[in-house]
C-alpha cells in the first residue's frame, strides 16, 4: 500500500491550492481516504475524509466552506482543494487510509488510520 501526497506550495492569504493524493495497493471503494494537517510543533489534526463507493464526506469546522475533498473518476487519487487559505493553514499536509467508512464520531482520530503518505508542505504567507 502506498499513498503519495503532493501539490504543496507557497501561496498568499486568500489564495488557492488544491493537494493530490495518489493510491496504490488497496482499493478506494474499499478504503476511507483522510487529509490530516500537522504545524511545527504541533500534533497531526484532521482536515476531511471521504469513501468513493459513498457519498459520506467529512470535514472540519474550521474548513468547512472552503476546502473541498473529492475522489477521481479513475478512482486512483483523492483531491483535497483548499480555497481563502489563511496563514494558519500552514503546515505539512497528509493523507491516510483506513479500510472502514467513515464514522462521524471518530474519523478525526489519527489511530483510525492504517497507512499515510509523506506529506506535502503548505505555505500561506504575505
Amino acid at each position: 500500500v502506498q499513498l503519495q501526497a503532493s501539490g504543496g506550495g507557497l501561496v498568499r492569504p486568500g489564495e488557492s491550492l488544491r493537494l493530490s493524493c495518489v493510491v496504490s495497493g488497496l482499493s478506494l471503494d474499499d478504503h476511507s481516504i483522510a487529509w490530516f494537517y500537522q504545524a511545527p510543533g504541533r500534533e497531526r489534526v484532521a482536515v476531511s475524509v471521504i469513501r468513493s463507493d459513498s457519498t459520506t464526506a467529512y470535514y472540519t469546522d474550521r474548513v468547512k466552506g472552503r476546502f473541498t475533498i473529492a475522489v477521481d473518476n479513475a478512482k486512483t487519487s483523492v483531491y483535497l482543494t483548499m480555497n481563502d487559505l489563511k496563514p494558519d493553514d500552514t503546515a505539512v499536509y497528509y493523507c491516510a487510509a483506513d479500510p472502514r467508512p467513515p464514522n462521524r464520531f471518530t474519523w478525526f482520530f489519527t489511530s483510525q488510520y492504517q497507512n499515510w503518505g509523506q506529506g506535502t508542505q503548505v505555505t500561506v504567507s504575505s
